[in-house]
């Protein structure tokens, strides 16, 4: 299945950039996720508990970053196994182009899932893929951005 998307975030390129290589931002944007520990040039290891349907699994996996043009794209690359209920794998290139208000985040997205998962069908994996998807990148847009500020409070 793949996926593809852009988000404009108001911050500049070397912020956004900084961001998507920390274990922290990442952890808190990653719907689900119990533990991120790593680095950008290890490679992270993470457990993340998820409900695909009737499904419920803890996957515990590794994520590595390669095709790194700092701060300007990178290939990000995770495979998670959840016992019983199989295992999912994807990658995701990420570029980042200046824009006016700040930086324009592009991402296409290739995902994989076997086991117990694959046998939910298409619709149910695609449409579980995609909210994911969208709402890592909601939360990364506001971590990124901060609190949105308020008029007339101080």
């Amino acid at each position: 299945m793949e996926l593809t998307g852009t988000r404009t975030i108001a911050a500049d390129r070397e912020t956004v950039w900084a961001h998507l290589n920390s274990a922290d931002t990442l952890a808190a944007c990653i719907p689900g996720c119990e533990e991120l520990l790593g680095s950008p040039e290890d490679g992270f290891t993470a457990v993340v508990k998820q409900k695909v349907g009737p499904v419920k699994a803890t996957f515990k996996g590794e994520v590595t970053l390669s095709d790194i043009n700092a701060p300007h794209s990178y290939h990000i690359a995770g495979e998670g196994k959840g016992g019983v209920a199989g295992f999912a794998k994807g990658g995701a290139d990420v570029t980042l182009v200046d824009v006016a208000g700040g930086t324009e985040l592009s991402y296409e997205v290739i995902a994989k899932v076997g086991g117990k998962l694959a046998s939910l069908g298409n619709r149910i994996i695609n449409g579980f893929a995609k909210k994911m998807t969208d709402q890592f990148f909601e939360n990364f847009q506001q971590v990124v951005e901060g609190p949105a500020e308020t008029d007339g409070e101080a």
